[in-house]
Parts: structure tokens; C-alpha cells; sequence
């Protein structure tokens, strides 16, 4: 058997292999989705948005000059010293069905983990809740959404071998409209509506949302998120981003805000255009015959992907799930929509569980993240 050799990432060529694995990986794979390869590249940048409060590292692995692996290790600081713990993340983690393969690149992970003085890795995570996260176990015929990273069900076997056990699952749900209306669900609304002096979020055009309630809206993202698995709180970078992919792709018919009587966000629901099929064909290149697509799907969405999901603590106990299913519902009422992604909702938790259940759900998908304690 030919020796694995592990090369830490430096080169321009070596940055290219490392972005270009997944795609030669899946390359006849009809559910795997590619990020956006532009956006993918700036990993390599040293004014990346997340370097300001984490360290990253990148490994190829290579059988006889062919590269037959990647990973990286993400050393976030601010989740870190949110938590108290002492970890190192790995994510972008692609590989041959080869232990040996696997074992190489875990191991030079683990190794540099060490080396910075942590105890634990964990993953597949990446920079923040934001990044694509969670190891898909279940739902391999599945298209996989944009936000989310398809992979080969082998990849399981590799990381268990390696020592790793679960530490939490999230399931997946593609939501419909109910077979009948909850005319009660309309009177429930309305009550909670009178009773704590709420309204809905009104604008002119998305800059004008934007500009009413961007402050607001990212203090209630931080609220809501605060105890979620891996979150970490925004930057002034990360919210910069977000606007950034705001302006893109959102439209205000897939926005649900309710304010408070002083015009505060106290509950929300996000929801983007699915662009999977358009970004897939063209390997996440964005080619003009993409871009093409990629309008048609924003412009003419035929399923939405759930982005974000939050209710201020405050409220969390007061009704105010039935605002949110309302307003998701009305998403789903608009011309040409079929159904919804939900995207990652952790198994235990409740609330969101409890959401979907005014809708008709499948569960098709459901994802795990690992955790392994080092010897130190």
C-alpha cells in the first residue's frame, strides 16, 4: 500500500487542488451542491471575515502524487472563550473511502489542535452557524440545499473509525402547506397580536428594511442564538456579509418580522429562493449561463430554504410561535412555491420542532457533529 503524505496548504496551486477536490469528488453526484467557488476562494485571503477571531489551517493528502483528501481545522476563539472550553474545529473534511486516507488527515488536525493547546476537535463545523455544518447520515438521495454540504455515506465509517462519537444530531424537514386551513391559527395571531401591543414590519423596498432594522435585527439574531450549538456572536464583518447576500437574493415577501410597540424585532422568519440547481451546473462557477439560472431562481422560486429562524427570549413562552408559523405560511402561499427547506434544526430542540408541526412535514435529511477528547 502507497503511503499517504499530508501537505499543509501554502501554494496557489496547492489552494486550487484543495478547492477543487470536492468538485472532481462529486463531479456525477446529482445531490451534491458546491458553494459559490468565488466566495469559497476567500478562505485564502488574510483579511477573510472570520480571521479577526479565529485561526485556520488546510491539508491535502496525496497517494502517489494524486490528491485523495482534504480538511481543515478551524481554532475559534470567540465560541472558545464564549464556552469556556478549549477546541478546535474541523470542517471541509473530503476523502477517497480510505481509512488510512482519513486517518492521515484527522491525525494532522488533531496534531495542530494539540500544538495550540486544545483538548478537543469537533465537526464537521465551520467558522460560525453561518458556514455549512453537520455530517449527513441520512437522506443521501436528497438534493442538498445551498446553505448545506452533501457527502458520500462512507464518510460516516471513516470518522467513527478515527474515534469519534456523536454529540448532537439535526434533522432536516421539506414543509408544505397544511392539507386544510387553521382558521384558529388566524384568531390565535390576532390575540397575541392585541395583547403585547405587536404589529408586523412594514418597507418600502429591501435597502429600506435594511436601513429600519439592520442593527436591531442582528442583536435579536445574537438574543435568539446565544446558547445554540456553535454559535458565535456576529462581527462587524459577518454583518457586513450578511447584508452583502441580503441585497442579492432576499425579497421582502420572504421576510417575516413582528415588531414591538416600540418598533423592536421581537420575532422573525427568513427564508432565501433555492439556487441549488442553478449553482450546481456550473461547479459553483458563476458563468454567465449560471447567472442566467441563478436570476430565474431568485426571481421565480419554486422552493425556499430557511435561513434564519429566532424569537426574542422574552417572548419565547408567549404565544408567539403561532406569529411565526402564520407568517411562514404566507411565504408558501406565494405564486409558484411548492414547499420549503427547513435546513438544520438540532433534534432536541423543541420550539422549532414544535413549529413545523402546523405545517405538512417530512423528514428527509438529518446530519451529526462529532466530538472526539484528545490525549494530552
Amino acid at each position: 500500500m502507497k503511503t499517504v503524505e499530508v501537505i499543509e496548504v501554502r501554494t496557489k496551486k496547492q489552494q486550487r487542488e484543495f478547492l477543487n477536490f470536492p468538485l472532481k469528488l462529486y463531479k456525477d453526484v446529482k445531490y451534491f451542491c458546491p458553494p459559490l467557488y468565488g466566495d469559497e476562494k476567500k478562505i485564502f485571503r488574510a483579511d477573510y471575515v472570520y480571521y479577526d477571531q479565529s485561526e485556520a489551517v488546510y491539508y491535502n493528502a496525496y497517494r502517489d502524487g494524486v490528491m485523495v483528501g482534504r480538511i481543515s481545522g478551524i481554532l475559534q476563539k470567540a465560541h472558545n472563550e464564549k464556552t469556556g472550553q478549549k477546541r478546535v474545529r474541523f470542517t471541509r473534511f473530503d476523502s477517497v473511502n480510505d481509512q488510512k486516507v482519513a486517518d492521515a488527515l484527522f491525525e494532522a488536525v488533531e496534531n495542530w489542535a494539540a500544538s495550540k493547546g486544545m483538548d478537543t476537535v469537533f465537526g464537521p463545523m465551520g467558522f460560525s452557524d453561518l458556514e455549512r455544518e453537520g455530517l449527513l447520515i441520512e437522506g443521501f438521495d436528497q438534493m442538498s440545499t445551498f446553505e448545506e454540504q452533501y457527502n458520500y455515506d462512507y464518510y460516516q465509517t471513516l470518522i467513527e473509525n478515527r474515534g469519534y462519537v456523536k454529540e448532537v444530531d439535526w434533522n432536516e424537514s421539506r414543509i408544505y402547506l397544511p392539507d386544510e386551513p387553521d382558521e384558529r391559527m388566524n384568531a390565535l395571531a390576532e390575540r397575541i397580536m392585541k395583547r403585547y401591543e405587536l404589529h408586523i414590519s412594514q418597507a418600502k423596498n429591501t435597502d429600506d428594511f435594511i436601513n429600519k432594522y439592520a442593527d436591531q435585527f442582528f442583536d435579536l439574531l445574537d438574543k435568539s442564538y446565544a446558547d445554540v450549538y456553535g454559535t458565535v456572536p456576529f462581527t462587524d464583518g459577518m454583518k457586513k456579509m450578511l447584508i452583502q447576500n441580503f441585497k442579492l437574493i432576499i425579497d421582502l415577501k420572504h421576510v417575516g418580522v413582528v415588531l414591538d410597540k416600540n418598533d423592536r424585532p421581537v420575532c422573525f422568519g427568513l427564508c432565501f429562493p433555492s439556487i441549488s440547481e442553478a449553482v450546481r451546473k456550473s461547479d459553483g462557477h458563476l458563468t454567465p449561463a449560471a447567472l442566467v439560472r441563478l436570476l430565474k431562481a431568485i426571481k421565480h422560486p419554486r422552493v425556499l430554504d430557511f435561513g434564519l429562524v429566532g424569537v426574542d427570549p422574552e417572548y419565547a413562552n408567549r404565544g408567539i410561535g403561532a406569529l411565526v408559523s402564520l407568517s411562514i405560511m404566507n411565504m408558501l402561499k406565494n405564486d409558484g412555491i411548492e414547499y420549503a427547506e427547513t435546513n438544520l434544526n438540532l433534534e432536541d430542540n423543541v420550539q422549532i420542532q414544535n413549529l413545523w408541526g402546523k405545517f405538512r412535514r417530512v423528514i428527509h435529511k438529518k446530519r451529526r457533529s462529532y466530538v472526539k477528547k484528545l490525549e494530552v
